[in-house]
């Protein structure tokens, strides 16, 4: 349930060193003049003014997005859907992106903002056929050097996709867009090694993400966040297909790999369940993941950024697609977060329903354990947006600002001050938590009358769930924050 680990927090394994690894030493004296954390708020703001683009709570008219801070800190989720992506008016960029470390936070936007653009320009150079060294990354200088060509080597490439068997069989948008994505997060991650202003040497971020264009689906995974199709089987019952793999180091194959580059996994005595991977000579930085952008740190010995990348032809059965991060999936299961979906109130609050019922079950379920960060988005279909088990909404859809987000994005990094280490890469914490967004977030909804029965649609899959029912009162304000 979580992705570093604290060395700080228990004493060492038998011979290991206690000194930290003499590659941190070196990458701390590099950075020490840095003020990690700066942003260009202008290039930012014309980012976010594309039309058809959409990050922060709310929805559109084929997509719903929820993201929730947990109890651990600043909220390390992000997620984005980008209608009419690269100016085609029936393709459809959707993502989610869960950070860890220190400066997860800040890794999980920039790849937000920046992995559409790549994937984007790269397909475009595809497309039309031209020379790929014309292709060059946003704000990205320099070459790959030899430790990164290593790592996405042939075998790795050929592993990255599902069954290559079968890949003359799919339609050309595959083949295109399988060789945009490899190539877009191969170069995404040469961006965040070479970023002056954020530091990714233990920090770093999950990437589910997929493009629609008419009937074709093409997802893209690097890390243990989770895309799952809701589909109707012969009876027209609604199941579940998972979409991806989640990356974990308890995989077979993810782990021959890491040992192969002399890096070590292991579970923890206390969670015996969570595979972690650690430095060869050094208790740390202790991640739950196989493959994740950014935690340089782990590199050289096995972390990869290569994503596994599948694709499906949709069908008139297919009616909506989930991305979540793994505060859902750690709770919930493929069937119940489906079902949750299709008893939302309304296609708008679809993913808001689903994430309050999360921290419900994580509650229910963890009681002594903190609530993680939960994002959430929601892809209708639009073949049966009619035909959907639950009541649509006829008033526009808008998307509706909370000033968490808000705050998030503006925040002045520059105070964090974080000193990045190899035997503390945890994500800084703490149990203070900012009790009025939920409310300011409603009355921004009764403003533009929009309508949301969020307590009617978490009840009503509180009995799905065999969750103790949800009795309004005067704890209201804590229970659904």
């Amino acid at each position: 349930m979580g992705s570093c680990f604290s060395a700080e927090s228990r004493s060492p394994l038998s011979g290991s060193p206690l000194s930290p690894h003499p590659a941190f030493d070196y990458r701390k004296k590099r950075n020490s003049r840095k003020k990690p954390g700066s942003v260009d708020f202008r290039k930012e703001e014309q980012l976010h003014r594309i039309p058809g683009r959409l990050f922060l709570n709310g929805s559109s008219g084929v997509a719903s997005l929820y993201t929730q801070q947990g109890k651990k800190g600043t909220n390390q989720d992000a997620m984005i859907v980008w209608e009419n992506f690269g100016s085609r008016t029936d393709t459809v960029f959707c993502g989610v992106f869960d950070g860890h470390g220190p400066y997860g936070h800040m890794v999980a936007k920039k790849v937000r903002d920046h992995l559409p653009l790549k994937l984007n320009a790269h397909w475009e150079v595809n497309i039309s056929g031209e020379d790929v060294l014309r292709e060059i990354s946003l704000n990205t200088a320099g070459s790959v050097n030899s430790e990164e060509t290593a790592l996405i080597s042939a075998d790795e490439e050929s592993r990255a996709s599902v069954d290559l068997d079968v890949t003359e069989k799919n339609p050309e948008i595959f083949k295109t867009l399988k060789e945009s994505f490899l190539k877009a997060f191969k170069v995404m991650d040469r961006e965040l090694r070479l970023h002056t202003n954020i530091d990714c040497f233990c920090s770093g971020t999950t990437a589910v993400t997929l493009v629609k264009q008419g009937p074709y689906l093409v997802v893209g995974n690097v890390g243990d966040s989770r895309a799952v199709l809701a589909t109707r089987d012969k009876d027209n019952s609604l199941k579940a297909v998972q979409l991806t793999v989640d990356l974990k180091p308890n995989l077979p194959a993810e782990a021959e790999r890491i040992r192969n580059c002399k890096g070590r996994v292991f579970a923890l005595h206390d969670e015996p369940t969570v595979a972690r991977v650690w430095l060869p000579n050094n208790d740390a930085p202790g991640l739950a993941m196989a493959r994740a952008f950014g935690d340089f740190c782990l590199k050289d010995f096995g972390l990869i950024s290569v994503p596994e990348i599948s694709y499906r032809c949709l069908s008139e059965e297919d009616e909506f697609i989930v991305l979540a991060t793994d505060g859902i999936w750690d709770v919930l299961s493929n069937k119940e977060v489906i079902d949750i979906i299709a008893s939302a109130p309304a296609c708008s609050s679809a993913a808001r329903t689903l994430v309050q019922t999360a921290v419900r079950a994580w509650r229910y379920k963890y009681p002594t354990s903190k609530v993680d960060d939960c994002a959430v988005v929601c892809l209708f279909l639009d073949s049966n947006l009619s035909n959907l088990s639950y009541a649509s909404n006829t008033k526009a859809k808008v998307q509706l600002t909370s000033m968490d987000h808000i705050n998030n994005e503006t925040e002045n990094v520059d105070s964090l001050n974080v000193l990045t280490s190899l035997t503390w890469s945890g994500t800084v914490r703490t149990d203070k938590e900012e009790d009025s967004s939920k409310f300011k977030q409603e009355e921004v909804n009764s403003e533009l009358g929009l309508e949301w029965s969020a307590l009617d649609g978490v009840s009503r899959v509180d009995t799905l769930l065999n969750l103790p029912r949800f009795v309004p009162g005067k704890e209201d304000e804590k229970a659904w924050k």
